[in-house]
């Protein structure tokens, strides 16, 4: 597990203009990306206010092991060092930019991240999306199984599918709404055409970082030495064609079209401030089997993230009203930590590779308000809801955009940010 350090204390100030007390990146955050100045390619930066510092052009200033993977334009290699060296990045990167002493040498490698591109961080070899959040099954279940929303297996294992790794795309770049096949109860046969109830999922990504090999299990109390950092991510979903196709196997192509991350990667060690205790169970839920089993990890291994979702319409943005908040709530509404995530998945001796993703799934509250979709929102869109421009919506229109947004946040520590995971939707293609 991570341990807090010198780089977390709230009084570090940086002489970089805006990063004290920056709502998402001040010095004490310091998360991870691959960005482009305008006409460049694209390289290694670190996040600070609202500046990127060039790693690459850094380099001479880092420690050599790391700077050695920052070469190029992506971190993957960066992910594959032990997290002792990340730590060593971390703690160099802090000093360079809180001592006034390099600031003449570095600040010429700065960009202003408002004229800059962002990339994914990594090459993702595979996805993984879980189901890990308890209230948005029970929520989700409920609709069809009223008495039993929660399927037997789903307080013993947890639940996953393999997702598609080639649509990943970063905050900013557009979903196209994806149409297959669909079939309405009172039909007698599907159709195919644009999905008629696009939905977004409020998660949280994890990007692997030390794999294992084939064959070899990841122990639960080592977890999370394999877990490089974090992101936001929305797992895009087309509930009619998922309500169709999902049967026996699971999703495919109402997944499949695009996954949103956001760019930065929040490092395991910015977040160690931020680790809390896995709630309690509720009373007769079974104990997780052994393997799933570490006292460490249930006291330390939950993350104290408050999460948001908006969304705007395109007639809201041209009337100027501001985004509506759709959704506020916790991390710890999670029903497995990601220890026990990435322990699960190792454990029939999957090889995780170095910047692998993975989904929590959908973090949902157990009231209004606090829902991670908008299948839960609308009760599988039976009651709609009214926008400041007088709109109704079930599910999302074309034009609407989504935005994901974090915040950690501890007494005595400084709050970070993970930025923002947007992204508008387009109709679907002729």
């Amino acid at each position: 597990m991570t341990a807090i350090d010198d780089t977390h204390d709230a009084g570090l100030r940086s002489w970089v203009p805006g990063a004290d007390g920056h709502a998402d990146f001040p010095v004490q955050n310091l998360p991870l990306g691959i960005f482009s100045p305008p006409g460049e390619a694209a390289r290694a930066g670190v996040a600070i206010g609202d500046m990127i510092l060039d790693l690459a052009d850094a380099a001479p200033w880092l420690p050599e092991t790391a700077a050695r993977t920052l070469g190029g334009a992506m971190l993957n290699a960066l992910f594959a060092l032990p997290a002792a060296d990340r730590v060593a990045l971390r703690r160099r990167l802090s000093k360079l930019l809180t001592a006034d002493t390099h600031r003449a040498a570095l600040k010429p490698l700065l960009h202003p991240a408002a004229d800059c591109t962002m990339h994914l961080p990594c090459a993702i070899g595979d996805y993984t999306d879980f189901y890990a959040g308890i209230h948005h099954a029970e929520n989700v279940g409920r609709q069809f199984r009223p008495d039993q929303p929660l399927l037997p297996n789903y307080q013993w294992v947890p639940i996953g599918y393999h997702g598609r790794a080639s649509s990943v795309r970063p905050s900013g770049v557009p979903v196209r709404r994806p149409s297959g096949q669909r079939k309405a109860p009172d039909a007698d046969a599907p159709s195919f055409g644009p999905s008629q109830r696009l939905d977004y999922e409020l998660e949280l990504g994890v990007w692997i970082g030390r794999g294992n090999a084939l064959g070899e299990p990841i122990p639960i109390g080592g977890a999370s030495e394999h877990i490089a950092g974090f992101c936001l991510l929305n797992d895009w979903s087309a509930r009619d064609l998922q309500a169709w196709e999902y049967q026996p196997l699971g999703p495919f192509l109402a997944k499949n079209f695009q996954t949103s991350v956001s760019p930065w990667v929040v490092t395991a060690e910015a977040l160690a401030p931020f680790r809390v205790a896995q709630p309690p169970r509720p009373e007769g839920d079974p104990r997780p089997l052994p393997y799933l089993c570490d006292e460490r990890d249930q006291r330390h291994g939950a993350l104290g993230l408050e999460l948001e979702v908006h969304l705007s319409s395109a007639a809201m943005r041209d009337a100027g009203h501001a985004p509506v908040r759709l959704s506020a709530g916790t991390a710890t509404s999670l029903y497995w930590t990601v220890a026990q995530l990435v322990t699960h998945h190792a454990s029939g001796g999957c090889n995780l590779q170095p910047s692998d993703l993975l989904g929590t799934g959908t973090i949902s509250g157990p009231e209004d308000g606090s829902f991670g979709s908008l299948l839960e929102i609308s009760r599988g869109g039976r009651e709609p809801l009214t926008l400041p421009t007088g709109e109704a919506r079930t599910f999302l229109a074309d034009g609407d955009e989504v935005t994901l947004s974090a915040r950690a946040s501890a007494e005595g520590f400084a709050s970070i940010g993970f930025g923002q995971c947007r992204a508008v939707v387009l109709p679907a293609r002729a």
